[in-house]
C-alpha cells in the first residue's frame, strides 16, 4: 500500500493500483463498482471514455468530483488511467 506524503498525496513512486485504492476506492470503490462515485470498471461510461477524458477528469474534476490537480502529478494521473484500463480490460 502506498503510503501518503505530507503534502496529502500518494508516494511518487506509488503504482496506479495504489494511488487508486488510496484516493479513488473511498468513492469508486476498490473493485471500481461504484458508490459515491460512478462505476469505472468493464461495461461502465467510463470504459467508453477515451484516456484523455479520464486524465482531464482527474485532473479538473466533474461534477461532485474534486480536481486532484494539487494532489497527482501528470505522472500519477497516468498511471491511474492505465490501471483503470487494465481492469476493464480484465472483464
Amino acid at each position: 500500500m502506498a503510503l501518503l506524503s505530507a503534502c496529502g498525496g500518494p508516494d511518487v513512486d506509488a503504482t496506479g493500483r495504489e494511488i487508486f485504492n488510496d484516493i479513488c476506492a473511498r468513492c469508486h470503490a476498490a473493485d471500481l463498482s461504484g458508490g459515491v462515485g460512478p462505476a469505472l470498471g468493464p461495461g461502465s461510461n467510463a470504459a467508453s471514455q477515451d484516456d484523455e477524458y479520464l486524465r482531464t477528469t482527474i485532473r479538473d474534476g466533474r461534477g461532485r468530483m474534486p480536481s486532484f490537480r494539487q494532489t497527482l502529478s501528470t505522472e500519477q494521473i497516468d498511471r491511474v488511467v492505465e490501471y483503470v484500463r487494465s481492469v476493464q480490460e480484465e472483464g
